[in-house]
């Protein structure tokens, strides 16, 4: 090998073995005796350590960028010890030699500050140790410990916010992973920096005790072992230990100020004398500064020319400062489901590119520019009704749904939003900000003054009223909402309704990789060994289709593991999967001790279907009349059944249920139709209606 590339490995080695090296040669310090030149000049190495760490602080955007500091603020604080160590064993071995037995560095801190008086240096030295111990170094702690606990309580929602953001397709796969490990080092650094709290307050103790050893012990040994006078030996003892403690409470203070500095360190694109000047350089703020030092400053008996000066400075800085009243952040508000308006094109740019044509949203809402206050700068209270709305929805099917994409659409008229799942308009309606919306509820009376329309989650008659026509319509019975919940409700129905659009390969790899976490073998055993990726996302999709949660995503692959030798298709394997699946539909639509009410149809009729499923091989074969009349007497006794405050489901025949599902869906596609061999064992029953008829299937009939 040659020098060239040998000298780069052989630094890296030198490197490495440096903090070994000096870990072993603090550990020495401490069992052996030091010269007094060494003690100096380690003494300021101490300082200047103390001093770097505490610039580095100060010159951070961002609590991460010092992420070595626990660990290097446990070595200084070790350093320092090792230093009291071996100056106290100085000190009480040659302390009767003089002031200078020491060294230069502990004489020269102990003789400035004591001037003289042993009673002055002993308080300022207690009073340094006081604002260390008492005031910053509990700050800090207390401080890193809320900061330690509220960042692993938000870890698993920040874990959350990037698989939905790169569910989404707003994060690249290294993006995403980057990010995770951001996430996971924050949460060990602040973790760290709990513990290395307790170093900076340990260390403040022992400061007291060795100066009071040194004190105590020397004067002992001055007056007893070296025949000193008691006041000989007090003042030359005193001021040693009062020199050798001021050299240790400096740095410790630095250290100190230093910790404080990180743990209350918000990131920003700042460091942080840079943030605080301009977040502090506001005119509103200093031009009453400068009026109430100017009156203090015509009182009499102050020192008017002083308080005159400050007002004269305060205006100085006033007049020079900034008009924005909101200095609190220099960044942009950023928001994982909020996007505002696309830059205008600049004059005389023709070029198109693939991203002006292409969304890849799986979900976008457009609003009119009447609502974009609805949504706000940095999230409004639509956002936050979003936001909840995916997290609901997501806890209730099983897999994080994709952030929702805000824009504003000129297009659309001011009072109009828009609903997009991928690039398919679900769904669209009108609302008007500055009024609510109140919907009649059962033993309304009165009908309110206002726009009339339909309530476009559940297609029910609707005012917009007044905001001064609240308190009547409350009175009588109305259901009042506010704009920003109905499109979010809005939203909520279609996010169930299309719930299998929202799920795709990469989401299913998620989920897979989630629970290869607890189920390694299982996982392994089964994607894609005995079933391929892309069938197990068309089996989750069925089933997401008919309102079934994927949460139990282990006994799915258990059921698809047991399946996968029959060489089903991904709708039959979705349809043997379902019975143990059910459980988990209907605790969420009744609670498990409240009767599960039923529709279900007539014997007769219901074998009718059997034979019109029979004759066709997709779906069912009826006559226009009795496919019309059999769907509305399904709805009216759902109806019936929601105005009861039930959410009743519809039982047929286990070989029917799929045919007669699809039959349904275009017609009432929130109904849940469910085989009678999908119904719970230990599931108490109720029916509310049963669906009967006489009629008989004609020769000739059309698809329905």
């Amino acid at each position: 090998m040659s020098d060239t590339a040998a000298k780069p490995g052989l630094a890296a080695s030198m490197g490495g073995l440096a903090l070994p090296v000096g870990i072993l040669a603090i550990i020495g310090m401490m069992v052996l005796p030091l010269p007094v030149i060494l003690l100096d000049i380690f003494f300021v190495t101490n300082i200047l350590l103390s001093l770097v760490i505490l610039m580095v602080a100060l010159y951070s955007y961002r609590p991460l960028d010092f992420s070595s500091f626990p660990s290097l603020l446990l070595i200084a604080t070790v350093f320092r010890l090792a230093l009291n160590v071996a100056s106290t064993r100085i000190v009480l071995s040659q302390g009767h030699t003089g002031h200078d037995s020491a060294g230069k560095v502990i004489q020269a801190f102990g003789e400035f500050v004591i001037a003289g008086n042993l009673v002055v240096g002993i308080l300022v030295f207690t009073i340094l140790v006081i604002i260390n111990l008492v005031v910053i170094t509990k700050g800090a702690s207390r401080v890193s410990e809320v900061s330690a606990r509220f960042t692993l309580d938000a870890m698993p929602g920040k874990q959350m916010a990037i698989d939905a953001d790169l569910n989404a397709g707003l994060l690249t796969p290294d993006e995403a992973r980057t990010r995770r490990a951001e996430v996971a080092a924050e949460a060990d650094f602040y973790g760290a920096m709990d513990g290395a709290g307790k170093f900076v307050k340990g260390d403040a103790v022992a400061g007291i005790l060795i100066l009071a050893v040194n004190i105590i012990g020397g004067i002992l040994i001055g007056t007893l072992q070296h025949d000193l006078d008691l006041s000989q030996a007090g003042h030359t003892y005193v001021l040693l230990s009062i020199g050798d403690g001021l050299v240790a409470q400096i740095p410790a203070l630095l250290l100190s100020i230093a910790t404080a500095i990180i743990v209350t360190r918000v990131s920003s694109a700042h460091d942080m004398s840079g943030l605080i000047a301009k977040q502090i350089h506001l005119r509103q703020a200093w031009l009453p500064v400068a009026g109430v030092m100017a009156i203090v400053g015509l009182v009499p008996g102050m020192p008017n020319g002083i308080f005159l000066t400050g007002a004269t400075a305060a205006a100085l800085i006033a007049w020079f400062g900034r008009r924005d009243v909101n200095p609190a952040s220099d960044e942009p508000a950023a928001t994982a489901t909020a996007a505002g308006p696309a830059e205008p094109a600049k004059p005389g740019t023709e070029a198109i590119t693939p991203d002006d044509v292409t969304d890849h949203a799986p979900v976008s809402l457009q609003i009119g520019y009447a609502l974009i206050p609805l949504a706000g700068e940095g999230g409004g209270a639509l956002v936050q009704r979003i936001t909840a709305i995916r997290r609901e929805v997501s806890k209730a099917m099983g897999f994080v749904v994709p952030g929702v994409r805000i824009r504003d659409d000129l297009t659309l008229s001011p009072n109009q939003y828009r609903i997009r799942i991928g690039q398919v308009i679900r769904g669209e309606d009108t609302i008007h900000p500055d009024r609510k919306l109140a919907i009649p509820g059962a033993n309304s009376t009165r009908k309110m003054k206002g726009i009339e329309v339909k309530d476009p989650s559940f297609g029910l008659d609707a005012v917009w009223i007044l905001p001064h026509q609240l308190p009547e319509a409350e009175a009588d019975d109305h259901v009042v909402v506010e704009p920003e919940s109905v499109i979010a409700t809005h939203l909520s129905q279609l996010l169930y309704k299309h719930a299998a659009d929202l799920i795709g390969p990469d989401d299913v790899q998620v989920l897979l990789d989630t629970l290869a976490r607890v189920s390694p073998t299982l996982v392994n055993a089964v994607v894609p060994k005995l079933v391929p990726l892309h069938t197990v996302t068309a089996v989750l999709r069925t089933l997401l289709a008919e309102r079934i949660p994927i949460g139990d995503l282990r006994r799915i692959l258990e059921g698809v593991a047991e399946l996968a030798p029959r060489n089903l298709s991904a709708a039959d394997m979705a349809e043997s999967l379902r019975p143990m699946l059910i459980p988990l539909l209907l605790q969420q639509m009744v609670p498990i001790n409240t009767p599960l009410p039923l529709v279900t149809l007539d014997p007769e009729l219901e074998q009718l279907l059997i034979r019109a499923r029979r004759q066709g091989e997709d779906g069912l074969i009826l006559d226009n009349g009795l496919a019309g009349t059999l769907v509305k007497s399904i709805s009216e006794a759902l109806d019936t059944a929601q105005g009861q405050g039930k959410q009743a489901v519809l039982i047929v025949a286990g070989q029917l249920r799929r045919s007669f599902a699809q039959f349904l869906r275009p017609h009432l596609p929130d109904a849940i139709v469910m085989g009678i061999n999908e119904l719970p064992d230990n599931r108490r029953v109720e029916v509310v209606s049963s669906i009967g008829g006489q009629q008989q299937l004609p020769r000739t009939g059309g698809d329905a």
